[in-house]
């Protein structure tokens, strides 16, 4: 996936570790960046209808390959919903695990997903002081 990275993609905004990396593709992309994998079943109805609604949210949320495109106010506000939506359990969703497991985050990944997401909001603030949103 490297060379297919565009210059809006996360990794131009901020560094991304390689695990961290390898979660965000293994875990995030398919509902949360532009490189999402389609299972077979998407061509049967409703099923497919039902995936891409929440392709089409999940994008909506955060969209990792369009990262790089967010004010700096935005990055900092998803670098906070990262954090906090891992730490509550949100992300994955549930429906998404049942039939990806494999995607579900042990301790050690969600530790350093929040930790990276924390550093870079907090990096983020400490650069852009008037850029912080008034309310979380």
């Amino acid at each position: 996936m490297g060379s297919s990275l565009s210059p809006s993609d996360i990794t131009h905004a901020t560094s991304v570790p390689q695990e961290v990396q390898t979660i965000l593709t293994k875990s995030c992309f398919d509902c949360h960046s532009d490189h999402t994998e389609y299972p077979w079943y998407t061509n049967i109805q409703p099923v497919g209808w039902f995936l891409a609604g929440h392709v089409t949210d999940g994008k909506k949320e955060v969209n990792f390959s369009q990262f790089n495109t967010y004010s700096i106010r935005r990055k900092i506000k998803k670098f906070h919903e990262i954090e906090d939506e891992i730490q509550e359990g949100e992300m994955p969703l549930d429906s998404y695990l049942w039939i990806h497991g494999d995607a579900e985050l042990n301790p050690t990944q969600k530790k350093l997903i929040i930790d990276w997401a924390v550093e870079n909001r907090m990096a983020l603030e400490k650069q852009y002081p008037d850029s912080i949103p008034k309310k979380r």
